[in-house]
């Protein structure tokens, strides 16, 4: 059930800055339904999660996250760290333990003094934390490779874009059930705050009918 829709996140760190990026395509096993289909949600400036799985599961939990987000931001008037944010999705997950949401959820933020922060976790909330980059979806096991391939540590934005990029449509290319371009976030400190840029990838496939 988790291959239904076919999916592929990923999240890695630079120097004080972070890269989500997710592939575009909602399928029903191998038909393609949609080419645009969003993956990755801002939950405010600094803090980005992305849902593998289940499409409709992960629709469900993002409104549910924002819920609660909002209801702290009600309460404690700031906006939550990405390490209280990752143990609310895993609180969330490991309740519903016996009928899961069938999502992979992948956090990354920037926390105190700009240092990224990087998780997963699987669909009943085990967390996975890491300092380089994270992987979830049915492409997951070649974007380990390519990320093992293709990261080095301390990269600038510019960098860590071009190396998530290219780590994201190779892998997706390996994979019949994501694909069709993606989208990368970019995020890092700059001046007096975090600054956030959306950019779209098209597949090899997308870049050749445009042609």
């Amino acid at each position: 059930i988790f291959e239904y829709n076919g999916s592929a996140v990923v999240a890695m760190v630079g120097k004080n800055c972070f890269a989500i990026a997710s592939d575009r395509r909602l399928g029903v096993q191998l038909q393609t339904v949609a080419t645009d289909f969003q993956k990755i949600y801002q939950i405010h400036d600094r803090l980005f999660v992305g849902l593998s799985g289940l499409a409709t599961d992960a629709q469900t939990l993002y409104q549910r996250l924002v819920f609660r987000h909002k209801l702290y931001q009600l309460r404690e008037e700031r906006d939550m760290k990405p390490e209280t944010f990752a143990s609310l999705v895993s609180a969330i997950l490991y309740e519903k333990r016996f009928g899961p949401y069938f999502c992979q959820p992948v956090i990354a933020g920037l926390g105190d003094e700009d240092k990224p922060f990087i998780c997963t976790m699987d669909s009943i909330g085990a967390k996975e934390l890491a300092k380089d980059f994270v992987v979830a979806g049915t492409s997951s096991e070649s974007l380990y490779g390519a990320c093992e391939a293709m990261f080095k540590p301390d990269m600038e934005p510019e960098e860590l874009f071009e190396t998530v990029s290219q780590a994201l449509l190779a892998s997706v290319d390996r994979d019949c059930l994501a694909g069709w371009g993606g989208h990368v976030y970019i995020v890092y400190a700059q001046g007096n705050g975090p600054r956030s840029e959306d950019r779209g990838l098209q597949s090899l496939l997308g870049r050749a009918a445009a042609a």
